[in-house]
């Protein structure tokens, strides 16, 4: 071959490799090389079997690659409608169209690719576990949607998997968020990412700073891990390490023993044989009567045990007992500590003053609720008691159809909304009715059966003890023995939450307003009317009221009629905190009589002094003993029972017939 002939073939191969490397290097090529089916296709194996231990690093990739098709793909692989084409192992968008055929779409263009037999398709199916990997990997595309939706669906997820990854995307959303509430949310979670997942030790202190007045349940869960211990042993305190505290075996914090079966877990020391295992090890070497030389009837004491034990080891049947000086030794040679989770010292001094600021602070506002709920309760136990202040505080009548009463107005309020389904305009309608019907049953009983029992205080008591059942009686025959509802307006669902401790219902705070409403009507109408004026006559001297011209059989008759009107007001109010059924009323007839009685009998303010002291009394036992809500009851009963010893008159004592004068 000559030489020119080696010259030209070499031209040759130079020039194709030429344009082989232009072709290449074309446009259109490059273009090709960098779309999202080709990326996929590099991973299509573990993709097309995709389980959560082996795909999160495909997924970091695909997210990484910044192409535009990423947030479709991954949003439709999450929803399984990404199609793989057994042909050619490619990943399509597929829509079903029917007779077991599936439109494909380009994953890249968006493209309507062909129509194709389900059977030349493999479905992506991913598990719970990969569509939670997806859902994270999207979160970092929705945070900048434009949909308000979606971006609040992302801080949702965020908030439920916080991660590291997350941290840089929510920090580059902030600025751009146009919703002034969900950016105050990115940056409440960007706090709490920081706390958790920050590089810089000192941005993560920052954080920790400005989130310490917060009493969020997830601040103090991201704060938590930071403190979090875990004990070691070594021979010699490390260094380096985030130390906690040291422990001394035989302290109160670790027992003697158990460091040393500590040490023996760790392979550090040989296991030492409790009591019960040296019976056993004894028990599976008895020889002819004996065990190591030592009769079996001797053997009923540790000593003797001991003995035998130590004649087996030196047979080599056993391992040698571990003595006391032993023991002593080994924990003498190691070290007992514990080191935080969070390396950084820094970092762990920051979360501990924040957690026990946050102690303080839950603290506090738990007393704050617990304050809240008593008032609450006060207020009930107020409502259901002003009637019956009237009529067993100023009249002297042991009323114990009172709680039938409260039931009779709840069940009045259950059957107005039955007829209007409106709740605001049936509830407004249901209290004067629910008065106007046990108005006229307080008037009816007071005329055909109290009237003929006044100064026969046993003879009422069982009288009005013998209407109690026939009332409830006859609700179980109306209306079942099922609870019916009794349902509050729209406006009154929900509570008002003043931080993550302290909430309030709205439907407590409307039955505290309605309190203070009827202990407004009640004292305006005892000082005020001219029906106040002769109760009070009546109350003090009946026959000097009868004298002056005042009808006392009336007075009595209106004055009972009014408690039990202001008892069915109170059953509306109720039966929207409790359920509705013939027991409603017996479930507050005690709570009733003690308010009254330890208040001051027939004293308004007496009455609300009683009901605040029995719910803040009955709260304070409960958060004492919250497990047994009878036995907060009994004590409280108990107390009271002491209380009445020292002030039979209750705390505002009356003067006049109520009072026994």
């Amino acid at each position: 071959m000559t030489c020119k002939f080696r010259a030209d073939l070499l031209l040759f191969f130079c020039g194709v490799l030429a344009l082989a490397l232009a072709s290449f290097a074309r446009p259109g090529h490059a273009q090709e090389a960098g779309t999202l089916q080709q990326l996929l296709q590099q991973d299509a194996a573990l993709i097309s079997k995709a389980s959560r231990r082996t795909i999160g690093p495909v997924i970091d990739r695909i997210v990484a690659s910044d192409l535009p098709a990423v947030p479709m793909f991954l949003s439709a692989w999450q929803d399984k409608t990404i199609w793989q084409r057994r042909a050619d192992g490619l990943f399509f968008v597929g829509a079903d169209m029917g007779d077991r055929t599936y439109r494909l779409t380009d994953i890249d263009s968006g493209a309507v690719i062909a129509t194709v037999p389900k059977d030349d398709l493999k479905q992506l199916k991913p598990n719970s576990g990969v569509r939670g990997l997806i859902a994270t990997a999207l979160v970092r595309f929705q945070l900048s949607d434009p949909d308000p939706s979606l971006r609040e669906e992302a801080l949702t997820a965020i908030e439920r998997r916080p991660e590291a990854g997350l941290l840089a995307p929510l920090r580059a959303s902030i600025d751009t968020e146009p919703d002034a509430e969900l950016k105050a949310r990115k940056m409440r979670i960007e706090r709490l990412l920081t706390i958790g997942h920050g590089r810089d030790p000192a941005e993560r202190v920052a954080a920790i700073k400005d989130m310490s007045g917060d009493l969020g349940v997830d601040l103090r869960a991201a704060l938590n891990p930071l403190v979090a211990t875990r004990l070691q042993i070594s021979t010699d305190l490390p260094e380096g390490v985030n130390l906690a505290r040291v422990l001394s075996p035989g302290g109160p914090d670790l027992g003697r023993l158990e460091a040393y079966d500590m040490l023996a877990e760790a392979e550090l020391a040989p296991a030492r044989q409790t009591p019960d295992q040296i019976k056993t090890v004894l028990s599976n070497h008895v020889e002819g009567g004996t065990v190591g030389g030592v009769a079996l009837v001797r053997l009923s004491t540790p000593d003797a045990r001991a003995i035998a034990y130590d004649t087996l080891a030196q047979e080599g049947k056993v391992a040698p007992l571990v003595r006391d000086e032993e023991i002593d030794a080994a924990l003498a040679a190691h070290v007992f500590f514990e080191t935080y989770a969070e390396p950084n010292p820094e970092v762990t001094a920051a979360a501990l003053a924040a957690l026990q600021g946050i102690a303080t602070r839950v603290g506090l506002n738990q007393t704050l609720d617990l304050g809240l709920d008593a008032i609450s309760l006060a207020s009930i136990y107020f409502l259901a008691a002003i009637g019956l202040a009237i009529t067993f505080g100023l009249m002297g009548v042991i009323n114990m159809a009172h709680g039938e009463f409260i039931m009779m107005g709840a069940y009045t309020g259950y059957l107005v909304q039955q007829v209007i389904p409106n709740h605001t305009v049936s509830i407004l309608l249901a209290i004067p009715l629910a008065f106007a019907v046990t108005f006229a049953a307080g008037v009816a009983m007071e005329r055909l059966v109290i009237r003929h029992l006044y100064n026969r205080p046993l003879e009422t008591l069982l009288a009005t003890f013998g209407i109690s059942i026939a009332l409830q009686q006859l609700a179980k025959n109306i209306f079942g023995t099922q609870a019916r509802p009794l349902t509050a307006p729209g406006w009154l669902d929900g509570a008002l939450v003043l931080n993550d401790v302290v909430a309030i219902s709205y439907i407590r705070i409307a039955i505290f307003v309605l309190a203070l409403i009827f202990l407004g009507f009640f004292l305006f109408l005892m000082k005020r009317t001219r029906l106040g004026l002769e109760t009070r006559t009546v109350t003090q001297n009946p026959r000097m009221a009868a004298a002056m011209g005042i009808n006392p059989g009336r007075v009595n008759m209106l004055t009972f009629g009014l408690g039990s009107g202001i008892a069915g007001i109170a059953g509306v109010a109720i039966g929207l905190y409790a359920k509705v059924t013939s027991e409603l009323g017996a479930d507050y007839i005690v709570q009733s009589f003690m308010t009254v009685v330890v208040g001051g009998v027939g004293n308004i303010w007496g009455a609300l002094l009683g009901a605040t002291m029995i719910g803040t009394l009955q709260k304070g036992i409960e958060w004492l003993n919250p497990s047994n809500t009878l036995a907060a009851q009994t004590y409280m009963i108990i107390f009271i029972i002491i209380f009445i010893q020292f002030r039979p008159r209750g705390i505002i004592a009356l003067k006049g017939r109520a009072a026994g004068d």
